[in-house]
């Protein structure tokens, strides 16, 4: 048996005779098990109660009377976001961005249903996933096994006998790195597993998991990295491991706290309130439909006309109304796309500054990544609330079409009066059978790579670092020696 393996031999050896190293790898691979069965059953039961309440209201779109275009209009309708099957591994910002919208005419509403605005404040701190334990409870786990693994030897006094029988410092350092790597390994088995299943069962993407389990293999080969590299580097036990505790508490815990704030403080964006009140200043300057003296739509009314060739609405071939309310629609629809681009354009610098400080923690370089390869990350909501919009657009801007040539500007004017008039603006219920279902459409893998690709290459500069950090371990012992 090589030196090498035989060094991690014995640290295996030793870590099975110390209680502590058993009770601690054992409770996390249990939690790391139920995390797995319970965030697995969480997403299915989740998304089929989605899937169950769209087709819901989907029905009862298709099912309504009779009514007049513009009724429905208001009526409105509800959508919502699936979930995608590696969510099950990390749900990323769902919780928090949302699942339905109701669409309706004149305005775009936000997403609403997330998880932690019906739970208790708990489920801000983070839900038992596999990824959760992986970022948060891994790391911790390898700091109690193997903080001691070079100090202890240093205050036995057998790293010069180890020298004396030829045993180089590299050689040794990647001994016990192998020794603590296996336990790392074991560690990262149970959400190997829930992603396999995953694939197998839930048409995960086999290319988006496997990229997963490889950045939760380089953020864990870090961790190791540091664990032992901290352990030759510290005077005693003791120190190393008060030096590990204190970089997992800032880099895990801390960091990503304060990230957010840092990039919400840098990038604010506005209130609601301040939203919808900008909005609607901006209407009354963009013009009322409302308003016969508005001169925008007094000047739309006169290129109506013309385009028609008649000198009155009551002429047009088409009820005037539907037109009026398609051109409101498409004024209010760009109004809001404006505010809507923008305060997405904000959401993304502060998701990269964000990111960015993935240089000073593994912990967010990883969340990044892994949220992107999930499907879960902010983008995500972004898609579907882009995709929402476009149908909402589609289904208001059809029903004033059908305003415009399904009802008679007599008929639509007399309604309120004429009881005759207010049947005939009622149009065929058929017409709401003929709206096409929401259907999201998720980024492909090329995209969510590409999203994942800052996260990953900071992964990446964190593994190469904990290797450097090694090799200037393994000289300071060869330099003690």
């Amino acid at each position: 048996m090589s030196a090498l393996r035989l060094i991690a031999w014995n640290e295996w050896r030793l870590i099975r005779r110390s209680a502590v190293a058993r009770a601690a790898l054992f409770m996390l691979l249990a939690l790391s098990a139920i995390a797995a069965f319970t965030s697995i059953a969480h997403r299915d039961e989740s998304d089929a109660l989605r899937a169950r309440f769209q087709a819901q209201a989907d029905a009862e779109f298709d099912g309504q009377p009779a009514r007049h275009p513009h009724r429905m209009v208001h009526y409105g309708h509800f959508v919502f976001r699936p979930l995608p099957a590696l969510a099950a591994f990390d749900p990323g910002v769902d919780a928090f961005t949302g699942s339905a919208i109701f669409l309706e005419g004149h305005r775009q509403n936000s997403a609403n249903f997330g998880d932690v605005r019906q739970s208790s404040l708990l489920a801000r701190f983070g839900q038992l996933t596999p990824a959760f334990v992986l970022q948060v409870l891994g790391p911790l786990v390898l700091v109690f096994i193997g903080f001691g693994t070079i100090a202890r030897e240093r205050e036995s006094g057998t790293l010069r006998f180890l020298k004396a029988q030829g045993i180089a410092a590299r050689t040794l350092l990647a001994g016990k790195a192998l020794a603590i790597g296996g336990i790392a390994a074991l560690l990262l088995l149970p959400a190997l597993l829930s992603l396999g299943w995953l694939v197998l069962a839930e048409q995960a993407p086999l290319s988006g998991a496997l990229l997963l389990a490889a950045c939760y293999t380089a953020y864990l080969a870090f961790w190791v990295a540091a664990v032992v590299a901290a352990s030759a580097i510290a005077r005693d036990a003791r120190s190393a491991l008060m030096a590990l505790l204190g970089l997992w508490a800032l880099t895990t815990i801390l960091m990503p706290r304060i990230a957010p704030d840092i990039a919400l403080a840098a990038t604010p964006l506005q209130t609601r309130l301040e939203t919808d009140i900008a909005i609607h200043e901006d209407l009354r300057r963009i013009g009322d439909s409302h308003n016969p003296d508005d001169r925008h739509f007094a000047a739309f009314k006169a290129a109506t006309l013309a385009r028609y060739g008649v000198t009155s609405v009551e002429d047009l071939p088409v009820n005037y109304r539907g037109l009026l309310a398609m051109e409101g629609e498409r004024i209010t629809a760009q109004l809001f796309g404006e505010y809507a681009a923008d305060q997405s354009s904000r959401q993304r610098r502060q998701g990269a500054l964000a990111t960015g400080f993935g240089l000073l923690s593994p912990a967010i370089a990883l969340r990044s990544a892994s949220m992107a390869l999930a499907g879960t990350d902010l983008d995500g909501h972004q898609r579907f609330l882009d995709q929402a919009e476009v149908y909402r657009y589609a289904i208001v801007q059809g029903l004033n079409r059908l305003q415009a040539e399904a009802v008679t500007y007599a008929d639509d004017g007399s309604r309120n009066k004429d009881p005759e008039a207010a049947r005939r603006v009622r149009i065929d219920p058929r017409h709401w059978h003929d709206v096409p279902d929401f259907t999201y459409r998720a980024a492909p893998l090329a995209e969510r790579v590409q999203a994942a690709a800052p996260g990953m290459a900071l992964l990446l500069f964190w593994l190469i670092a904990g290797v450097f950090t090694l090799r200037f371990a393994a000289r300071r012992i060869a330099e003690a020696l």
